[in-house]
């Protein structure tokens, strides 16, 4: 019996995905004026969903911002490449999201009415994020829905990232529950393993960058990845319906 939602933030309630893709590939032109624009964008869409080390490791090295990047350490007190491009990029992106604009034109809308949905009908609600908590909370601030969150776990909470399962291992533990008894709403490969890992039920909500990868993935029943937000709704109730029957079936038994 499903008691519980546990939400991701970025690319399923809200499309930040989008303003992380773009302050990445801002950061990266920064630092190298050879550097286009719009093949950090293709670049990150393949990493969508990866951890922030591992999708700077990879701008770095697949445009050589290697010496650009170390050129200016010293400015953030940092040693290593990645880490100069995750700093340039956070200025853009912190700025990029406490703009109240930028976040409501891109809220998910048929995420978010499951959100509400499940807090009306009395399902504990929880948010899985690996964004830090304080990018975070400008987020939920800005949409006012900080409170409809029973538990909220964020990067600064964990050690493994995605598809790692301990966030979700977290959460649930948090909330005082069974694994069985969570049903998660991703957009990512990494989240969804990351579900699957912590032998949760698992709903996909892909979008543009990781749709393809997401049916590629392979790990989830196609009938349990929406491709047109508007049915999540539908979907989500057929698998209520679906893990109540199997319950009732282990009871019966």
């Amino acid at each position: 019996m499903i008691r519980a939602f546990i939400f991701d933030l970025d690319g399923t309630l809200v499309q930040t995905e989008i303003m992380k893709a773009e302050s990445y590939a801002r950061a990266a032109v920064e630092l190298s004026n050879s550097v286009e624009f719009n093949d950090v964008i293709s670049t990150f869409k393949k990493l969508a969903g990866f951890s922030r080390k591992e999708v700077a490791e990879e701008i770095v090295e697949s445009f050589d911002l290697k010496k650009e990047a170390l050129a200016r350490a010293d400015n953030y007190k940092v040693r290593k490449a990645w880490k100069v491009l995750v700093s340039i990029r956070m200025d853009i992106y912190n700025s990029m999201i406490s703009n109240p604009e930028n976040i409501r034109e891109h809220l998910c809308i048929y995420n978010f009415g499951l959100l509400k949905w499940a807090r009306n009908h009395k399902y504990l609600t929880g948010l899985a994020t690996q964004s830090e908590f304080s990018q975070s909370k400008v987020i939920l601030e800005i949409l006012d829905i900080e409170s409809d969150f029973d538990c909220i776990s964020t990067m600064d909470d964990i050690e493994n990232p995605k598809p790692d399962p301990e966030i979700y291992n977290l959460i649930s533990s948090r909330m005082g529950l069974s694994a069985s008894e969570c049903l998660v709403i991703e957009d990512s490969p990494a989240g969804i393993q990351s579900a699957l890992n912590a032998g949760m039920g698992c709903i996909a909500v892909p979008n543009s960058f990781t749709r393809e990868a997401v049916h590629k993935l392979g790990a989830l029943d196609e009938k349990w990845i929406v491709d047109s937000p508007r049915e999540l709704m539908k979907v989500a109730q057929n698998f209520l319906s679906e893990r109540s029957e199997l319950s009732d079936d282990l009871i019966l038994e």
